[in-house]
């Protein structure tokens, strides 16, 4: 019987609000399932046919130990070299390069270096984390405040992104379109992050408002154009098991916010087919 390890984190020890729905289209496939704390040493991932990265949400506070893990699996969804570009969203730059819309983005590795941009309110935030932990939003004369929080993240040994904040946020939401195996699957709405500072059970990221969304033409072509754009980036041999393409309404049109491969929620439970396509992809890469 073959065999699929699910990766998650010690906080999230029977994996996210997917694994039921996972476990179950896996199972129905003749495939043993189990889940597997990344950081656990006793673990035997080799044991298994694939390992799938799902859960491991506080990666982002030992991101060398994670790498060198992701590294060490013999066979792993997404891949090492993807989840090695893609755990610092500096991977934005690369994006820009290629035409793809996104937030105009820089980068402080020193208080001294924030660039406050032109807009009435800017968002800093590391460019390795997840669930908008060490996110702030100040005002465009909130100099002082935020380049303490620039500090407070150059201590703690990261490099804080500036954006401009996008107002379009607060009435309209994130969209964030799903693609499974390549193609796009389904989509939700994410309420504006930074609304609230209520924290998830796990504490591993801020509480969402979740509902369906039915993405417009044009939001699906621009996340469209940043999965072909990524398969050029990452060189690859296959279509990502999993990619969710997060995107903010603009006067300018919808704009990528980030591009999740690594570890993202797919909220399969917002589909009917969703974990079904993921369980068949899946099959698909152990046959």
């Amino acid at each position: 019987m073959p065999r699929v390890l699910i990766a998650t984190c010690a906080a999230l020890p029977e994996g996210d609000d997917d694994h039921h729905l996972l476990h179950a289209a896996l199972s129905a496939r003749g495939i043993d399932v189990a889940l597997g704390v990344w950081s656990d040493p006793h673990v035997e991932w080799d044991d298994a046919d694939l390992v799938v990265i799902r859960s491991p949400w506080d990666y982002t506070e030992a991101l060398d130990d994670f790498l060198i893990w992701v590294s060490s699996l013999a066979r792993v969804c997404n891949p090492a070299h993807v989840i090695r570009w893609n755990s610092d969203k500096q991977y934005l730059d690369d994006f820009a390069q290629r035409a793809v819309a996104t937030i105009p983005t820089s980068y402080a590795r020193h208080p001294d270096e924030l660039l406050i941009p032109d807009a009435a309110s800017f968002v800093v935030k590391p460019t390795v984390g997840a669930g908008s932990r060490g996110a702030a939003r100040f005002a465009h004369d909130d100099e002082v405040a935020a380049q303490e929080h620039v500090a407070s993240l150059v201590a703690a040994g990261k490099t804080a992104m500036v954006q401009p904040y996008l107002d379009d946020v607060d009435r309209n939401g994130e969209t964030a379109l799903i693609f499974l195996d390549g193609v796009f699957s389904h989509a939700i709405e994410k309420q504006a992050m930074l609304a609230s500072d209520a924290l998830d059970p796990s504490g591993l990221f801020r509480a969402e408002k979740i509902r369906p969304r039915h993405p417009s033409r044009v939001e699906h072509d621009v996340a469209l154009k940043a999965m072909h754009e990524a398969e050029k980036i990452l060189s690859l041999e296959q279509p990502l098991l999993y990619a969710r393409v997060d995107l903010i309404g603009s006067s300018d049109g919808p704009r990528l916010i980030e591009f999740e491969a690594t570890e993202p929620s797919l909220f399969l439970g917002y589909h009917a087919e969703a974990a079904t396509r993921l369980g068949d992809a899946i099959t698909r890469r152990i046959d």
